[in-house]
């Protein structure tokens, strides 16, 4: 019997490690809602956000081709950040997710089942 590595068991996973880490969706929101962004700007939108975490999402973000940061050297020197082509791309992938969200009370309702089931045990 060969092994089965989770990448193979569910191809989706590698998708879901890049697209929904825990700051991946709020910074690409940001980003594509309000276009062309400075760090600052990111950082006040996404209020819980520390600058340390903020600058690793977006150096993995731009890595990863979702991102794109344009350096101008003017002075004092300038660093944008803005969505790219490719997580534009992830419009739809966000579009069905936005639509599910709909489901989010019967989730809230099913947890609440559950736990009263438990805790009746």
């Amino acid at each position: 019997m060969t092994e089965t590595t989770p990448e193979q068991a569910c191809p989706i996973a590698p998708v879901v490690d890049i697209v929904f880490s825990r700051w991946t969706t709020p910074i690409l929101w940001a980003l594509h809602e309000y276009g062309r962004q400075r760090f600052v700007e990111l950082q006040r939108r996404i209020t819980t956000i520390t600058p340390k975490v903020l600058t690793q999402r977006l150096r993995q973000l731009e890595r990863d081709g979702l991102v794109v940061r344009t350096y101008h050297a003017e002075v004092p020197p300038r660093v944008e950040y803005e969505i790219s082509e490719l997580g534009r791309s992830l419009g739809p992938l966000f579009a069905s997710l936005s639509e599910w969200s709909g489901n989010l009370a019967r989730v809230a309702a099913a947890r609440e089942a559950y736990d009263e089931r438990s805790s009746a045990r």
